[in-house]
């Protein structure tokens, strides 16, 4: 399945080239004022910090929400407390689209993630010409010569990587990276089965200093206590804000976890 993902993502991007010419995107990235401190506005606080996400479908759970105006939600999210906004670009599965960060990204002042299969550099002008400040990097993905690569131009742009692991080797390979903000994701995307438990098992390896955010498996308040008292700074969480009906209400319980 991850695979197939990233396969489309890089034929969608083939296709979104030949329109746009990588030199034609390379300056409109740089000529994007400095992205903001995606880091710094998700350091451990008092209380757990959320990355809200406009999601409206995904390959285990199919169409999720309609959200027809992403910019809507995103400032529902911001005002409502988030420190960060997750966009899914990813068009085949996902439903999401560039389209759609652009919108976020000129509707909040929070930091604004592009959320996709991330494989090669033009994917990442793309985020910075955008206005993206953080970009996900998900190991299992990635050979080593590529993550370090993707890794190094994303800090050369001035964004931060969100460096996503399902498992210890990945965790060792994240850490060997350098990787300041690491995510720990437990949805198995061969399977895409849950442990809600893996956070726990690998936060340990992540060291001092390093932002931990714990990905998937939040439904409600327990799972964000749960994630807090095995040592996440931060939750992302998409569908249970999407799909509950009221997602200002339901992240604000979530922003109340010390």
């Amino acid at each position: 399945m991850l695979d197939g993902l990233v396969a489309g993502a890089l034929d969608d991007a083939a296709q979104r080239r030949a329109l746009r010419p990588l030199a034609q995107v390379e300056r409109e990235a740089l000529a994007q004022a400095p992205a903001l401190d995606a880091r710094a506005a998700l350091q451990r606080g008092d209380r757990i910090k959320v990355i809200a996400e406009v999601k409206r479908a995904s390959p285990s759970r199919g169409a999720l929400a309609s959200i027809p105006d992403p910019a809507l939600l995103a400032r529902q999210y911001a005002e409502g407390g988030a420190s960060a906004i997750s966009v899914l670009t990813e068009g085949r599965r996902f439903g999401g689209s560039l389209a759609d960060l652009d919108a976020v990204r000129a509707a909040v002042s929070v930091p604004v993630l592009r959320k996709d299969f991330i494989a090669e550099p033009y994917q990442v002008l793309e985020a910075r010409a955008a206005r993206a400040d953080l970009v996900l990097l998900i190991v299992a993905a990635l050979d080593d010569p590529t993550l370090h690569a993707l890794h190094a131009l994303i800090l050369e742009l001035g964004m931060t990587p969100l460096v996503e692991t399902h498992d210890a080797d990945e965790v060792r390979r994240a850490v060997d990276l350098g990787a300041s903000v690491i995510g720990v994701n437990a949805r198995d995307l061969s399977t895409f089965e849950l442990d809600r438990d893996l956070f726990g098992r690998l936060a340990p390896s992540i060291p001092d200093g390093t932002v931990r955010i714990a990905e998937s498996a939040v439904s409600g308040v327990a799972d964000v206590e749960h994630y807090r008292r095995a040592g996440a700074d931060v939750v992302l969480v998409g569908e249970a804000l999407v799909t509950g009906g009221d997602p200002v209400a339901a992240l604000n319980e979530f922003l109340a976890v010390s």
